[in-house]
Order: structure tokens, then sequence, then C-alpha cells
């Protein structure tokens, strides 16, 4: 009862993270536009239709290729352009086609943005268009950059002042900072609050995913890790729904930002988790949150931690007198994930398995907006696949094995990126379809790869293998909208073909990572590696790796041992 209870309370919070990493979709689209005009307009013509008002031309607008001419009270005709507008020198009548001389003027009188759908966005406000567009696409990356930034700044500082304080700092600051957000009075001010938005939301995550797995049991523990993926999916599908609601991007972001104002009301009643206070040596903090599990789960003979602590030092005296003593002690950096060819081989992979599930990842979450017909049914649908998807992952993991589940979904979601390639454009649905299985297989992929990576590495480097791994999956989640709006560097490529060109890159990423998955040894129902010998040796003797690497405990300490000392490595993830 105790830990269902911290777990959902901790878990909730991710929905907020979902939320924040996939907010500007819609909070910074670019709606249509044209150059604005010195004066008030009487007519307005496109194509063969006229209309008193630009307003009542949207509807019609179909290509970025489309002018609209407009003529105004003091009888001059002006063209306009998206980034420009001609002024005609002779004004005799009012037609859509010309062919006298024009005078080119730049766009000093602002734009004129089609507000139909969004009454207003980042890119309305600030006039993100034309030679300022570059800022417009420049918003999700730097996101993505503090993402990356907070993951290992908070991780560390959990590792040194605790869990609970940083969970405390995050939660708070991830409301703050996106009230901030609505708030800001230019862009660069808005980029800024949004990095450290950014931060604390990557950080929290990080950390929450720790938290919750150290007060968890082994025998849930791959269940309540994966479904922490399952709330950050949520929090999309939450995002489709505000962006179906609210059409003012800075009321968008308020209701984001109040989505879990709950938590961040109660988060200061989570405890600390004990393995970081045994860490710590505090054994009378940790003896009182063991008492408190008791009492909520009405277990009459509580764990004692002086009893615990005696098992472990046994454990580990006699650990030490072997010859792997000196490298466990040693301190190590991440030359050592290459200090032979097996390690060295594994590495790479896990490395392009983390980047690949990353990148393909966000390249479907981001460009499901882009795909045709609705764009918010397309985001909630590619957020609530990932739902069953991680059910199917737990499943997979624990009957076939964390190696034979992780290569068909990486083949499966390469092939599926290729198929894509082959659909007419007509077909919306279908797309969309070919889109969610996409999501779905390369979301099994990346669920799982965290797990997995901590399984195949020995415990001097194991959390600097994760560590390492997490970064190249934020390298990823930064060059995902660079793939997503690279569309705008080549005007050449249409919208969909651009599109379609990413996810044939990220399918061959994953095909060539389900290979290379292969030749990685499999990890189900095989004890924790100690040292880098151990680990070489799974790697080549994949049969009977349990057997050249015997448990360093027995019987009922076996678990707090190995829960202790596997969980205290993680937080760098």
């Amino acid at each position: 009862r105790f830990q269902a209870c911290v777990y959902f309370a901790s878990v909730f919070q991710a929905m907020s993270c979902g939320i924040h990493y996939l907010a500007s979709v819609f909070m910074a689209v670019t709606p249509n536009f044209v150059c604005g005009f010195p004066g008030n307009v009487s007519s307005v013509l496109f194509h063969n239709s006229s209309a008193s008002s630009i307003e009542d031309i949207w509807t019609l607008w179909t290509s970025t290729e489309n002018y609209i001419v407009v003529q105004l009270e003091n009888g001059e005709i002006w063209e306009l352009d998206q980034c420009s507008r001609s002024k005609r020198e002779v004004s005799l009548d009012l037609a859509y086609e010309y062919k006298g001389n024009k005078s080119v003027f730049p766009c000093s009188d602002g734009f004129l943005y089609d507000d139909t759908k969004w009454k207003s966005t980042v890119v309305t406000q600030w006039d993100l268009v034309c030679d300022r567009e570059w800022l417009a696409k420049l918003i999700q990356p730097v996101f993505m950059l503090g993402v990356l930034i907070g993951a290992v700044i908070f991780g560390d500082i959990a590792d040194r002042l605790g869990r609970q304080r940083v969970i405390w700092f995050t939660s708070a600051g991830q409301f703050v900072f996106g009230i901030a957000v609505a708030f800001t009075f230019d862009y660069y001010s808005f980029v800024i609050v949004r990095f450290l938005l950014a931060m604390v939301s990557s950080g929290y995550l990080v950390v929450a995913f720790v938290y919750v797995t150290e007060f968890v049991g082994i025998k849930a523990r791959t269940w309540a890790s994966m479904h922490v993926h399952a709330f950050f999916a949520m929090g999309i599908m939450i995002v489709a729904l505000v962006g179906f609601l609210v059409r003012t991007w800075w009321v968008y972001q308020i209701f984001l930002s109040i989505a879990t104002l709950p938590f961040v009301l109660c988060c200061w009643m989570l405890p600390e988790t004990p393995f970081w206070l045994l860490s710590e040596e505090r054994y009378d903090d940790a003896q009182k949150v063991i008492d408190t599990m008791a009492r909520w789960n009405k277990v009459s003979t509580p764990c004692k931690v002086s009893e615990l602590c005696s098992v472990q030092e046994n454990d580990l005296a006699s650990g030490r007198t072997d010859d792997d003593d000196t490298s466990s002690t040693k301190k190590h950096n991440i030359l050592d994930l290459f200090c032979n060819w097996q390690i060295a081989r594994r590495t790479i992979t896990v490395w392009l398995i983390w980047f690949t599930g990353s990148l393909g990842y966000y390249v479907f979450s981001l460009s499901s907006v882009s795909l045709g017909g609705n764009e918010y049914l397309n985001l909630f649908l590619i957020g609530a696949v990932e739902l069953p998807c991680y059910i199917i992952a737990c499943v997979a993991m624990d009957k076939l094995g964390r190696r034979n589940t992780l290569i068909p979904f990486l083949i499966l979601s390469a092939l599926i990126c290729v198929l894509i390639m082959f659909i007419p454009q007509d077909f919306n649905i279908l797309i969309v379809l070919a889109n969610m299985a996409g999501k779905f297989s390369i979301g099994v992929a990346f669920g799982l790869i965290y797990l997995y990576t901590a399984e195949l590495y020995p415990t001097i480097v194991r959390s600097l293998a994760v560590g390492s791994g997490s970064m190249m999956c934020r390298v990823g989640s930064v060059v995902a909208p660079f793939c997503v709006y690279l569309r705008s560097v080549w005007i050449f490529m249409p919208l969909v073909a651009t599109v379609y060109f990413f996810q044939l890159l990220v399918g061959i990423m994953a095909l060539l990572s389900g290979i290379l998955t292969i030749m990685l040894p499999e990890t189900l129902g095989k004890p924790l590696t100690n040292t880098l010998v151990e680990a070489t040796e799974m790697g080549r003797n994949k049969k009977s790796c349990s057997e050249k690497t015997p448990p360093a405990h027995s019987g009922a300490a076996l678990e707090k041992i190995e829960m202790f000392g596997k969980e205290r490595v993680s937080t760098n993830k």
C-alpha cells in the first residue's frame, strides 16, 4: 500500500514532463500569413474570388506560393506575398494578373496572420517568420538542450543531496517556470525560461525514475519502471486535448502548467528513499522510513537496518579477497566502456539504440501534426499508442527476454518507416495508422533499453554506461526537431516528402541497431556482473553466464543487497 501511494504520486508528475516536452507542437505553430499593407483596405482579390477583408480569403489559401491583391481606400493596389509586397505602378482596375511595373518593398508594416485556427502563437506574437523563421525553429532544439543538461546536473545533485529534495525542487520548478513562460515579454526571455523549464522537467523525470524504482520490489521493478514512460505518454495526450480546446498560446501554456498543481501541493509529504539514507549512513532516518512502510503495509516484523548493514558488511568483506578487488575500487572513466573488443562493440550498439530510440520517438511525435487530417487527433493517438506498447514490452521482456524483444521491434520499426514511403499522400488515415505502428514499435525499444543497459554492464561501470547512453538519448532528442524542421531549408522538398525522408533515416538506423543487437547477450534471469571480466565472459558464453558469475549473496539478503546496490548506481540515468 505504501509503495503504491508513493509510486502513483511520483509518476503523476511525470505527465508534466510529457506535457512540456511536446507543448511547442501547437505553441509554435506558423499559420498562413502575408505581408502587411500601409492603409485601410477597400477590397481583396485572390484568384477569381473577391472579398471585403483578408480574413475571408484564408479559407481559399492553398500554398505559400500564392499572393493576395488588395486595393486600399486611397486607390493603391498592392500584391501581398509572404515575405515581401509589391505596389503596382498603374492602378487602373483591380485584377489578379498584372504585367506592368511594380515596386517591391519589405514588410515594414508587419504581417497579417490567419487566426481561424489559432488566435495567437509565439510565431504571431513576435513575428517569427521570413528572415526570423530560424528563431522559431530553435525553440524545440534549445528546449531539448536544456533536457540534456538538466539530466546530468540533477542526476548528480540527487546523489549528493538526496532524491526527496530534488523532487521537491524540480516539481515546484516545473510549475513556476511553466507559468512564467506564459508571461515572458519577448522571444529571448521566452527561450531562456523554457530552457530552465526543460532542465527541471528532465531532472524530475530522471530522479523520479530512480525514486520510484528504489521503493518498488524486484518482482515489480520491470513494470514499475516501464510505466513511468506511460504517464509521460499521457502528458502528450493532454497536450493534444488542451491544444484543441485553447487556441491562445499563453492561455494554453497556463492550462498545461496547472495540470499537475495537485502534486506540487503534496509532494513535500514524500519521504526520502531508504537506500539513499543508508548510503549516507543515516541509519536512524532510514529505520523511520522503513517503520512507516511497515505500518502502512501492516507488516508485523519490519526490516531492521542493523541486520541489513551487518549482512552487507560481511558480504562485502568476503568479496574483497579475489584479484578483482583492485579494479572494483579504482575510479573508472568512459574509456572503460571500450576496454576490450567485446565491451566496445557492446557500447557502440547500446549507444546506437539509445540514439535511434530517442530520435525515432521524437520524430514520430513532432511530425504527427504534419501528416494531414486532424493534427490534434494525430498527436493524441501518437501518445495513446504508447500505453499498450509498454504493457506488451513488459510481458515480452519477462517471457522472451530483453534481446529477443528488442530485435524484432527494432526491425519492425525499420520496416514500418520504409512502408510509410509507399503510402499515397491522399490516404491520411493509413498514414496516421502507419505512424502509430512506428511509434509503437520504437516505443518498445526506447523503453526497454533503460533496463537492458543496466544489466549488460558490471557494477563498477553500470552508472557510467547508463549515463553515457542517456547522453546519446538526449543528443537524439536535440537532433529530432532539426530533422522535422529541415524542410524549411530544403525548400525543393515538399513537406510530407521531408517528413518521410527522416522517417526513412530512422528506419535505416533502427534496422542497423536491430542487426547489431543480435550480438548482444541475453540478460533475462542472469545475475548482475560485478567486474569487466565477468561482463566480457557473459558476451562470449551466452549459455552459461550464470555459472561463471555466481551471485555474491544468498537467501533473503540477496534481494535487499542487490536492490540496494543496483538502484544506487542508476541515478545518473
